[in-house]
């Protein structure tokens, strides 16, 4: 591999006719001149110039080479000017993995904050439940995963190879028909929905549902599953059953004729934003990673 500082020498030495020339226009002294060509001329092992008199000439080598460091200095020039315009965010593509309630609150306020600061930037959003979501990122698919974890299961994401910071605290609440014997009450206990019927949603959210069950003491009655929020929430109305389901859902989705309540002492779930921890410091990947810690930080208030 040349040293692209002798190419620009080269350039400026077959520019000028000769090394004093090539100093004058770049600030060097003919010895130094004289002494990175020779430089180069180990590196392509072969000279490049003759001495006819007090010119210099080209061999043939030389001219191979003449031919090629102007557009070479371009490309480096182009390479170094698109690299600085990717650290200080001018451009740049970044592509974040969600689940999909965190696609419809999360990630827009995330791409406002971006489009005021640094609206070059450009993003592509795909659509993965955790852990798949997470898994994208480790493909190098994404360069943002959004996940959730339950009390207890943040190992089951990180294995070591990420770096995450915590985004919010999202409520799992019930969601009731607006006529259900409970809707009056304010917040419910998971114990006071024993007898009921359930409908479930994807396994992973299912399995924890069914562990915090057995944990009161008693085994859900699971009569409908569907990964389809709306589909859930017209299924309670409909009177199939009841539903555990988490506030970022009811944010941005609400059936009309089911109502709400907390579930005193269940745990929220945990939004969090994951990047590998090698890719941290590229410039616009550091930035959505604090830009999704503010976002956090203001809902949280």
């Amino acid at each position: 591999m040349v040293d692209p500082r002798y190419i620009r020498m080269f350039h400026a030495v077959v520019r000028a006719g000769s090394y004093a020339g090539a100093a004058r226009e770049l600030g060097y002294s003919q010895p130094a001149v004289s002494q990175q060509m020779r430089a180069l001329e180990r590196a392509v092992g072969t000279p490049l110039f003759t001495r006819a008199g007090r010119s210099l000439r080209l061999t043939a080598a030389g001219e191979v080479l003449a031919r090629h460091a102007g557009s070479a200095l371009r490309d480096l020039a182009a390479a170094q000017n698109q690299i600085t315009a990717i650290r200080q965010l001018r451009t740049g593509h970044i592509r974040i993995c969600a689940f999909p309630s965190a696609s419809a609150t999360i990630v827009p306020a995330v791409a406002a904050r971006i489009a005021r600061h640094h609206p070059d930037l450009r993003i592509q959003l795909v659509e993965a439940e955790p852990p798949d979501s997470v898994e994208t990122l480790r493909r190098g698919e994404c360069d943002v995963a959004l996940a959730f974890t339950y009390p207890g299961a943040a190992e089951e994401l990180d294995d070591g190879d990420l770096l995450g910071v915590a985004v919010l605290d999202d409520p799992v609440v019930v969601v009731l028909p607006s006529g259900h014997r409970l809707a009056e009450r304010r917040s419910v206990e998971l114990a006071d929905l024993a007898g009921e019927r359930w409908i479930a949603g994807c396994t992973r959210c299912r399995d924890h549902f069914v562990q915090e069950c057995r944990a009161v003491g008693f085994e859900p009655d699971i009569a409908f599953t569907t990964d389809d929020n709306l589909a859930v929430q017209g299924l309670v109305a409909a009177g199939v059953g009841i539903a555990l389901m988490p506030g970022l859902v009811l944010s941005f989705l609400r059936h009309p004729e089911v109502t709400s309540r907390r579930v005193r002492r269940l745990d929220d779930r945990r939004v969090s934003a994951y990047v590998l921890r090698d890719h941290h410091r590229i410039p616009a990947t550091a930035l959505m990673l604090e830009t999704f810690r503010q976002v956090g930080t203001a809902t949280r208030r």
